[in-house]
């Protein structure tokens, strides 16, 4: 596979299928993570990002929301967009897809005037967060039953 990729607002319904997909693939059949929870109310509202390989390939994922949906995850701050749903397919892990999302994320955060991104990452990605800029803050707690961390990076 060749490292070359980009990321792109999933504007488009085939774009958006696309996104389910990849999650589907690493949260539900990878990770164990109940489909009835994978998906929510505000995947309709939410901001995607898709990473697609040279051909078209999908090779990951995440979402931003912002405004009153990012709230119940930033403690109620509005000027906060909220990450989440970061997947990347295993084949594509290690060629910096993760990281070019988070950035994309982030521009789209700007583009909206939020002046921070929270998240709440799996405890055993909190490394990769913390080299993107990202800070922990609170306890860790559970979520779709593995330990979680909130961070937050102020843009």
């Amino acid at each position: 596979m060749s490292d070359a990729f980009t990321v792109r607002v999933a504007e488009d319904p085939s774009d958006r299928e696309a996104c389910l997909a990849v999650r589907k693939e690493v949260f539900v059949a990878e990770q164990g993570v109940p489909e009835d929870i994978e998906y929510d109310a505000h995947d309709a509202d939410a901001v995607h990002l898709l990473a697609v390989a040279e051909d078209g390939t999908p090779l990951g994922t995440a979402r931003l929301l912002h405004g009153a949906a990012a709230t119940a995850k930033n403690g109620g701050d509005l000027s906060a967009g909220s990450l989440g749903r970061l997947a990347v397919l295993r084949r594509a892990r290690g060629l910096g897809v993760g990281a070019a999302l988070v950035r994309a994320v982030e521009h789209a955060a700007r583009e909206r005037g939020l002046t921070g991104v929270d998240l709440h990452a799996q405890t055993h990605a909190l490394g990769f967060y913390e080299r993107l800029g990202y800070q922990a803050y609170g306890p860790e707690f559970p979520d779709a039953g593995m330990p979680h961390r909130a961070m937050r990076r102020a843009l």
